[in-house]
């Protein structure tokens, strides 16, 4: 989940599918390396990974750091994405059996840039937020600003953009990704983020089944 710059990765054994993240910081780019319960990645699977990869005594600790790490990895540009992160987490607690929140994930990756690759590039190769729910369903949740529709800071419509961003929604559908979008303006008060999730986290819950 990086921050700021595409990882850097190789293959150590493409057999086993082992990959190593080269270049940069160690803690630049997070790896999830355990097998997703069936009933989904809860934060007690995440709290659990982080407590043993960091060597960390106390569960709380660990908890907090991780909090703090996971808020680190969220573009400093983006407000509405910063206080959907808090608001879910106030909500929720996180309870130990919810549903982890996972931001800024890498969907798919090539070594070459979007404009090196050219037609055949693969878009939307980050995810603003994921979770990952029971029995394999996958749930997207993307903040959207003015950048996704608009070019020249804001000041004029790029329909060329708002194409490249429903081709890749409906590239993500076809993977069995479900996508929600919010409008950076519903989430850039912290207050007005916590009432929007109030009302759609229990909807959502309920419509892919997640209990606590």
């Amino acid at each position: 989940m990086p921050r700021f710059t595409k990882p850097d990765i190789r293959f150590r054994s493409s057999v086993d599918n082992d990959i190593e993240i080269v270049g940069g910081k160690p803690d630049d780019t997070l790896v999830y390396d355990r097998e997703v319960p069936i009933e989904g990645l809860r934060w007690r699977d995440l709290h659990a990974w982080w407590q043993d990869a960091r060597e960390i005594s106390s569960e709380t600790e660990a908890r907090g750091a991780l909090y703090q790490r996971l808020l680190k990895s969220l573009p400093d540009n983006s407000e509405g994405q910063k206080n959907l992160f808090i608001a879910y987490h106030q909500i929720l607690g996180p309870s130990p059996g919810d549903p982890a929140l996972l931001p800024e994930v890498w969907l798919h990756w090539d070594h070459r840039t979007v404009k090196e690759r050219g037609p055949e590039a693969l878009l939307r190769s980050r995810m603003d937020f994921l979770l990952l729910l029971p029995h394999g369903q996958r749930v997207v949740l993307e903040v959207d600003g003015s950048q996704h529709y608009t070019r020249d800071r804001g000041r004029t419509p790029d329909t060329g953009k708002y194409a490249d961003m429903v081709a890749a929604d409906r590239d993500l559908k076809l993977r069995g990704y479900e996508v929600f979008r919010f409008g950076h303006d519903e989430l850039k008060r912290l207050d007005a983020a916590q009432a929007l999730l109030r009302q759609f986290l229990p909807d959502m819950f309920r419509r892919f089944k997640v209990s606590n």
